[in-house]
């Protein structure tokens, strides 16, 4: 099945879910993972009518960045190491990964514009899972206002692979409880409009619980490498 036909079958998914939810699909935006393809494959899913695309690593990224043609959003949706910070910082458009104090201080220090940052939440509890708890999310955003560099527009969670739905809908609705918390906090650098949640196997459920980006890698454009 071909990248066109598959994004076309991942927004009716989407709309399906939206409706389902008394949501507007229009809300929604797919971001497609394109750590595992080629630039020839990231450049089809672009052409299909992809605007965001997704790298969770520096030298993956970069390698695409310099290639890939068209009006894209670029999204750094992986662990991302402080001493990385400088090669992409004024490339990227949004990263899903702040979690850590010492990282906001290196965006603070390199960047030459205002980023769009998402607040990694563990939800799950995972060890596995790198984020904030979700205890300390509201002093970690209060201590964000020290960084005018950064704009907290929303928080990210990956939740558990595991096929249990209500487990499931049960993290993204504390995010979006979690979400809901930062707004009523009504900081100027926070506005938290967005939430970053689901991937090829649950963003229909994270639809349904408010995700307004989703992270689709295989679904959408496969796995080469």
């Amino acid at each position: 099945m071909s990248i066109q036909n598959n994004l076309q079958m991942i927004k009716q998914q989407i709309e399906d879910a939206c409706q389902h939810s008394g949501r507007n699909a229009d809300e929604v935006s797919i971001i497609a993972v394109t750590k595992y393809v080629s630039v020839d494959t990231a450049q089809e899913a672009v052409s299909a009518g992809v605007t965001h695309l997704g790298e969770n690593r520096d030298d993956g990224f970069l390698h695409k960045y310099e290639q890939i043609d068209g009006n894209v959003a670029w999204h750094f949706i992986g662990t991302l190491q402080s001493r990385k910070v400088k090669s992409i910082i004024d490339k990227v458009d949004y990263i899903h990964s702040l979690d850590r104090m010492s990282l906001a201080k290196e965006i603070q220090k390199r960047a030459e514009k205002k980023i769009k940052c998402f607040v990694q939440v563990n939800v799950s509890g995972e060890d596995s899972k790198h984020g904030i708890n979700p205890d300390q999310l509201p002093d970690f955003i209060r201590k964000l206002s020290d960084y005018d560099s950064i704009e907290v527009v929303g928080l990210m969670t990956m939740a558990p692979f595991i096929e249990d739905e209500e487990r499931l809908r049960s993290y993204f609705r504390e995010m979006r409880r979690l979400q809901m918390e930062v707004q009523a906090m009504k900081l100027s650098h926070a506005p938290c409009q967005e939430l970053s949640m689901g991937m090829s196997n649950d963003y229909a459920i994270a639809v349904e619980e408010g995700a307004t980006f989703v992270r689709i890698g295989t679904s959408l454009v496969g796995k080469e490498f």
